[in-house]
């Protein structure tokens, strides 16, 4: 499903280049649970920025559901994102001025789906959520978790095969956190892919598979069988 073969990365701050991930190997599968783990600095967010397609790399490649993503124009970064992809951010990125069912309908608007076809569809996904109760309401009227659960719908209404989520539990108290773990779990155990982005033990544990990122390279990977040193 996801391929990178050293993969290189790069800002340039001032006089500075910052060399942020150096020579990455990562194979992920399809229908796996992963975390990513790293200190500040680590390169955690550049590496999941480029799984998202959101920023291009210098040097190697990354191979997306069989097909190499590079020198892509917008129109088709969109077009993988759109149909591939499903993002979850620690803080939710929802709408304010659009209801919990507007929110979730949104990716199906930018694939061309009628208004009431599309919030049909949402509604689904929100009654999945146990949130169907709260379909009407704004973003400011939802408790965390509710919004991070509407999130979730948004991410999981195109059918992606990958869902990327970036500390996703960041915002919540840690019964919240469980809660929205279990709802992962549950979700991958339809074949999704998912990589969640963790500074969180407790959170990385209730994963497969959890690699560890120091200095822009994979430190160690350790998943429940092996830890596996590279």
């Amino acid at each position: 499903m996801i391929e990178l073969k050293r993969l290189h990365k790069s800002y340039i701050t001032g006089n500075n280049k910052l060399h942020v991930l150096k020579g990455l190997d990562l194979t992920i599968e399809q229908g796996e649970l992963v975390s990513i783990m790293g200190s500040s600095g680590s390169g955690k967010s550049t590496l999941l920025n480029i799984l998202g397609i959101l920023d291009s790399y210098d040097q190697g490649s990354y191979k997306l559901n069989g097909t190499l993503m590079s020198n892509l124009t917008e129109k088709k970064a969109a077009h993988y994102r759109n149909n591939l992809l499903g993002f979850v951010f620690q803080s939710f990125n929802l709408i304010s001025f659009k209801n919990a069912v507007e929110n979730v309908a949104l990716p199906l608007y930018y694939q061309g789906v009628s208004r009431k076809k599309r919030n049909k569809i949402a509604l689904d996904y929100l009654d999945k959520m146990g949130l169907k109760d709260w379909a009407e309401h704004m973003p400011s009227e939802l408790s965390g978790g509710q919004k991070q659960r509407v999130a979730i719908a948004r991410a999981m209404i195109s059918k992606p095969k990958v869902i990327l989520a970036d500390e996703p539990t960041g915002a919540l108290d840690s019964a919240t956190s469980i809660e929205v773990m279990e709802l992962f779990r549950e979700i991958n155990k339809d074949g999704i892919t998912m990589i969640i982005v963790t500074h969180e033990q407790d959170i990385s544990e209730k994963t497969d598979r959890i690699i560890h990122l120091k200095d822009g390279i994979i430190e160690f990977e350790h998943n429940t069988k092996k830890l596996v040193y590279v």
